[in-house]
């Protein structure tokens, strides 16, 4: 099957292509930290593990955003534009990584516990909250790490 131009240039910019395939990588040894760690494996269970997990080592956010920031240096430059604009993306991304989004998954699993406590002893219906995990520091950093490995790697290929 033939893709038309527009496609072919998507899929070989060398910008998504190492960002995809950090994504990829961190996913992948993501989802083998966590299968060594959990108990019953259903097959939606080590699927859903292995291509969409959020939170865990090492941190797919950073090594996507860190991959795209090294990639664009590699091809535009430390001094474009673009660059500056991804250096900034990929700092927002890794802060709200280790920030909000691990203070929110925090509050999530105090509120269903408290939620947990109170339909047992009064009886209450309780629905829980779904709690996302965010990152550790360390996390962020081992992803930062594999994704401008990648990209470097990547680029030099």
């Amino acid at each position: 099957m033939m893709l038309p131009n527009s496609l072919k240039t998507f899929f070989s910019n060398p910008i998504i292509l190492s960002s995809l395939i950090s994504w990829f990588i961190s996913q992948f040894i993501k989802g083998l930290v966590a299968l060594s760690q959990i108990r019953t494996k259903s097959i939606k269970e080590v699927l859903e593990t292995l291509l969409w997990r959020t939170g865990g080592m090492p941190s797919s956010h950073a090594a996507v955003v860190t991959s795209m920031t090294t990639a664009v240096a590699l091809k535009s430059g430390v001094y474009s534009d673009l660059f500056a604009v991804s250096l900034l993306m990929a700092f927002v991304v890794m802060r709200d990584a280790m920030g909000a989004r691990r203070a929110v998954g925090l509050q999530a699993s105090a509120l269903n516990l408290l939620g947990r406590h109170s339909a047992d002893k009064d009886g209450i219906e309780f629905h829980p909250l779904k709690e996302i995990r965010g990152h550790a520091p360390l996390e962020v950093i081992v992803g930062a790490f594999l994704g401008i490995f990648v990209s470097i790697v990547y680029n030099l290929l």
